[in-house]
């Protein structure tokens, strides 16, 4: 079998909610994050994922990532790993993208990236490691992260520029599932949050 990689977006925090640019600032969930996570676990450990007993699973070590690692109960099979922290936003850590259009109204991220932040050619780079990680071995793997860098690693997985990531969105504690057809690496499932309807 063909290794797949499952990626799991945080929970909710203040700053998501608000849609503030939350990059290396170690923002905690909310209650409502804490519940999501909870709820993420349940679906990963019912079938058809069954605990993902054979999976390798790694997490950024920023505490809205790790907490929702916990929380779903993976905590002790997962390893921390930097490249699956979220952008350095630089000088637009904080700021939400209309507060940064009133400056620059034409501003994009995935085009025109950050000032004092980490360059989009930095973060295709590591998300092309994580690609290359999940690729390496006949299994599958599981990552816990933020939601540009997850967006980053589907734009290369498929092995589109980094630019791609502004057409795959994705919400708060979704899970996705990327993997392969006709030998081609696709997109199986995207920003999926079934489990938190109820």
């Amino acid at each position: 079998m063909a290794p797949r990689i499952l990626l799991a977006r945080h929970g909710q925090t203040a700053w998501s909610l608000s849609g503030q640019h939350t990059g290396r600032t170690d923002i905690p969930l909310l209650d409502e994050g804490r519940r999501g996570a909870k709820l993420l676990g349940e679906r990963l450990h019912r079938a058809p994922w069954s605990g993902l007993a054979d999976t390798e699973i790694r997490t950024s070590p920023l505490v809205r990532a790790s907490e929702t690692c916990a929380l779903a109960g993976f905590a002790d099979r997962a390893a921390e790993w930097d490249a699956l922290m979220e952008f350095d936003y630089g000088v637009y850590e904080g700021l939400t993208p209309e507060r940064i259009k009133a400056d620059r109204p034409d501003w994009f991220i995935w085009r025109d990236g950050v000032p004092d932040g980490e360059s989009l050619a930095e973060v295709s780079a590591r998300a092309d490691e994580v690609v290359a990680w999940a690729r390496s071995a006949d299994r599958d793997v599981l990552v816990f992260a933020h939601g540009h860098i997850l967006r980053t690693i589907g734009a290369r997985w498929l092995g589109e520029d980094i630019s791609f990531a502004a057409r795959i969105r994705l919400a708060p504690t979704s899970v996705s599932v990327l993997g392969w057809a006709y030998g081609l690496p696709t997109i199986e499932v995207w920003n999926d949050t079934a489990h938190l309807e109820g």
